[in-house]
């Protein structure tokens, strides 16, 4: 039988694809749910998966536009599957070859496949921007493809002076590359905020001692009880919905001539994928607790590694958060997610000399910026909020709404 597959729909309004990447070639033999290309639209990136095992037929090339509905490959699902032998050969093989004196030489064998070293999309944009050479990354993916989340760990881990000293070659070459439809369509987006909006940038620095002392005491009981760590972005989360609470306008959107004031906080927290940056958005954060917040943004964080993530979870939020600091930004302006009025950028945590009590003290600081829109944030709304979410952050006790309960009582213990 042959089973087609077709462009499966990204979203609402979406009429339209290009093919990213194919991660298997033409006459394949894949296995149901198996990754067989990645898709770009005007607001992700998605992976397409086999639904049947069989031979794949390849009807639409890489780079090639295709209507959603329409399809792009076939599956034969008679074909019948290579031996394993054949088909996994993805670790070293060790074959044992005895001598005449009696002594054994192994030797060590890796069948290489036609994507062994090749970067997804997003994979190959980070290692761009580094000028990474795939020789450094070790590989992970299916058939030894190199993924996002290869790159970073490498990036993480650092590179050697040798590794690095001898990157450019004094070549006169160039490599021009397509913009993909998310880029286009980013770019786009980008430049629109910029246009359409009196876009400002307010700064502040937080004192994070409090919470990392909270979070020491803990961490452990957090743990044990709730099944998840207890992390820097839950209270950041819950001390923007108390700001946005005193503060509606940081909270509110432009449409035509009205201002929509929000009765809710839908919270989209950026999180790192293999795919990419993706915003996943938190429904009523105001309304849950911080082992709640910690639990969603692991549910959503795991959706985004494994590329399960949808269009709805990562649309309709009204406030951002994002934290350039798990990459080293000491500080940065955000740029505005539209409809949305404000973001909030975090940074690194760096320990500083700070004036306390008119004495020099060393405490870990972080600064903070916050991205609004002028035309419905003025100044003052602008510089009170941050200074409510400098308050909050400095003072974790007063996250439940100005409560005196103890601190058990906050990490819900």
């Amino acid at each position: 039988m042959i089973a087609e597959t077709k462009v499966p729909s990204p979203g609402e309004s979406i009429t339209e694809v290009e093919i990213a990447n194919w991660l298997v070639k033409d006459g394949d033999y894949v296995s149901k749910d198996d990754e067989l290309c990645e898709i770009d639209s005007d607001k992700a990136t998605l992976t397409v998966n086999a639904e049947e095992s069989g031979t794949v037929k390849i009807l639409a090339a890489a780079g090639e536009k295709v209507a959603v509905g329409a399809t792009i490959c076939t599956i034969d699902t008679d074909a019948k599957a290579p031996a394993a032998s054949e088909k996994k050969k993805e670790k070293a093989v060790a074959e044992v070859v005895v001598t005449p004196e009696k002594k054994q030489e192994v030797k060590e064998e890796k069948t290489k496949f036609y994507a062994d070293g090749v970067p997804s999309v997003s994979a190959k944009k980070l290692m761009d921007e580094n000028s990474i050479p795939s020789s450094k990354i070790k590989a992970t993916g299916k058939d030894g493809r190199i993924t996002k989340g290869d790159v970073l760990q490498a990036m993480s881990a650092g590179f050697s002076t040798e590794s690095i000293s001898n990157s450019w070659q004094g070549s006169r070459e160039t490599d021009r590359q397509k913009m993909s439809s998310l880029r286009r369509k980013l770019a786009e987006r980008l430049v629109g905020v910029k246009n359409q909006t009196a876009m400002l940038t307010t700064f502040n620095e937080v004192d994070m001692s409090g919470i990392m002392e909270l979070r020491k005491k803990y961490k452990d009981k957090f743990k044990e009880k709730h099944g998840v760590s207890v992390g820097f972005m839950s209270f950041f989360t819950k001390a923007v919905t108390e700001a946005l609470f005193h503060f509606p306008a940081v909270n509110a959107m432009i449409e035509g001539e009205e201002i929509v004031y929000l009765k809710y906080c839908d919270i989209g927290i950026a999180v790192s994928a293999p795919k990419g940056l993706m915003v996943p958005v938190i429904r009523n954060a105001e309304t849950l607790s911080l082992a709640d917040i910690e639990k969603s943004i692991a549910a959503l964080a795991g959706k985004a590694r494994d590329g399960k993530l949808s269009i709805d979870e990562m649309t309709g939020g009204t406030f951002t958060i994002t934290n350039g600091g798990v990459f080293g930004s000491m500080l940065s302006t955000p740029i505005l997610n539209p409809p949305q009025s404000a973001i909030l950028g975090m940074h690194n945590i760096v320990e500083r000399p700070v004036a306390v009590n008119g004495k020099v003290e060393i405490r870990p600081i972080m600064y903070v910026a916050l991205s609004y829109d002028h035309r419905i944030i003025d100044g003052r709304e602008s510089v009170g909020f941050m200074v409510k979410v400098k308050e909050m952050l400095e003072n974790p006790q007063k996250i439940l709404f100005g409560s005196k309960a103890p601190e058990e009582i906050l990490l819900g213990l």
